[in-house]
């Protein structure tokens, strides 16, 4: 969870970044955002019933999702595609790696920057034919582990 000042400065921050798109900080947008700052990585859906636990303002999956995906396209967060072919977008744009775990569907960030950093050395000089890199996204699939107790 958040502090209230960490909170305050993001959503200072997500005031500015609109204003410099020329758009303004509705209600919606402001819901969505801090629904995105308390969860991190997130689907619509789960951003609507965030934004519908706390009671602050009334909106619909369908433009929740709109929100996400124009703010996405602003590059205020990034879009994560799920195995189950559910849009989950990012709060965090910062290069990091992602750990997927494909039986709950959710994200979780590992911040390593020394590998990011081997990584992109590596593969940033690399040419592939026909082709130019754009982006390094790196995600680690797996599930949850199973402890096994002992008699």
């Amino acid at each position: 969870m958040l502090s209230q000042n960490a909170k305050n400065s993001g959503i200072e921050q997500f005031k500015s970044a609109l204003r410099r798109h020329a758009m303004k900080a509705t209600p919606q947008r402001l819901a969505v955002h801090e629904a995105m700052l308390r969860l991190g990585h997130a689907s619509a859906d789960t951003v609507t019933e965030e934004i519908r636990k706390s009671a602050s303002t009334n909106v619909t999956v369908a433009s929740v999702y709109n929100i996400l995906t124009n703010l996405a396209g602003l590059g205020i967060y990034k879009r994560r595609m799920s195995a189950n072919n559910k849009m989950y977008f990012d709060v965090n744009t910062f290069k990091h790696i992602h750990l997927y775990d494909s039986e709950n569907h959710t994200f979780k960030d590992i911040i390593d920057e020394d590998l990011m950093l081997l990584i992109e050395s590596h593969l940033g000089h690399r040419k592939f034919r026909g082709f130019k890199i754009d982006d390094i996204d790196i995600q680690i699939i797996g599930h949850p582990s199973k402890s096994k107790k002992t008699l």
